[in-house]
């Protein structure tokens, strides 16, 4: 028996250890070499450029049995949330109208960065290189008191596209990758392999890392860090082309990064160099457990003018 659990602690070690070795730095790319856009100067659309009726016919294909799966983490104020955010929402009566019928009305105030809370969807605002973001906009051309004047969540409309998941902690044979697990590009292509799937243009691609089994049960330990891809995955991901990329963890890339040096570089590797969509904090454990690897995925985010991104809750369907 004690042979047994050394054998499993070594192979588990071993299937973590590349991670040390795939680890590397990154440097932003200058204004010069990353604009204009692939899309075009002056566009503020990126990756959700692939939004076409090709893609949305080619999502709902996949549907076979109609089932329903919902990808968003319910909000509220116990919620795991950055300690520079909020989220509160207050209940009021509203009055209680005077006819025979006795109608009562009651509502919500709610503050909150409502782009930056719970399931999450990143817009181009949201991060920049220096003073300029995605396509070379420069921040203090395009930002107002009331939001920015380009590349607000506004411009993304519905994404409805195929989804694959790249099940990762599967691959790994655990429940949940360990704290600070940098994801390498070898990770994902094993996945993928392993799931009998390859990436497409304009897909959804959503990682799952089991990180969101803490969401809501242990929270500080949530918030701390959290496993995710390194630049070497987001660089090879960029080069699949996707719409978005989503995780169920804050950031989708490894947290803190390996390098001290380095603060949150996969944000700007794929909205600020790619014009890529990023999805946080998503609710995979059903996905997962079921198997869907492929499915169609179906989003909008809420039509905030001006704003960095957008609370969204997205779904499966198979």
């Amino acid at each position: 028996m004690q042979c047994m659990m050394i054998g499993a602690a070594l192979a588990i070690t071993l299937a973590f250890a590349s991670t040390l070795a795939d680890a590397q730095t990154w440097r932003p790319p200058t204004d010069e070499q990353r604009c204009p856009s692939k899309w075009g100067a002056g566009d503020q659309r990126g990756s959700g450029n692939h939004a076409k009726p090709e893609n949305v016919l080619r999502a709902a294909r996949l549907i076979r049995t109609g089932e329903v799966i919902e990808l968003g983490q319910v909000l509220s104020a116990d919620m795991p949330i950055s300690s520079t955010r909020q989220f509160n929402m207050h209940v009021k009566r509203t009055f209680m109208n005077p006819q025979s019928n006795r109608r009562g009305s009651n509502e919500e105030l709610v503050t909150s960065e409502i782009g930056q809370v719970g399931t999450q969807f990143d817009g181009f605002a949201h991060q920049t290189i220096g003073n300029s973001l995605y396509n070379c906009f420069k921040q203090d051309d395009i930002t107002t008191r009331t939001g920015f004047t380009r590349l607000g969540i506004e411009n993304v409309g519905a994404l409805v596209t195929r989804g694959v998941l790249i099940d990762v902690a599967g691959l790994k044979g655990v429940e949940m990758l360990p704290d600070t697990y940098e994801i390498t590009a070898t990770d994902l292509q094993r996945a993928l392999q392993r799931q009998s799937l390859s990436l497409q243009p304009g897909d959804a691609v959503i990682i799952h890392t089991g990180w969101g089994k803490l969401w809501g049960k242990d929270n500080a330990r949530y918030m701390k860090s959290c496993p995710g891809i390194g630049v070497g995955a987001a660089e090879w991901l960029a080069r699949q082309d996707p719409m978005l990329v989503g995780a169920d963890n804050v950031p989708v890339e490894v947290s803190p990064n390996p390098d001290p040096q380095i603060s949150a570089p996969v944000h700007q590797i794929f909205l600020v160099v790619n014009g890529i969509h990023i999805l946080e904090n998503l609710k995979l454990d059903e996905l997962a457990a079921k198997r869907v690897n492929e499915f169609a995925f179906v989003m909008q985010p809420l039509k905030l003018k001006g704003a960095t991104g957008s609370t969204v809750a997205p779904i499966a369907v198979r």
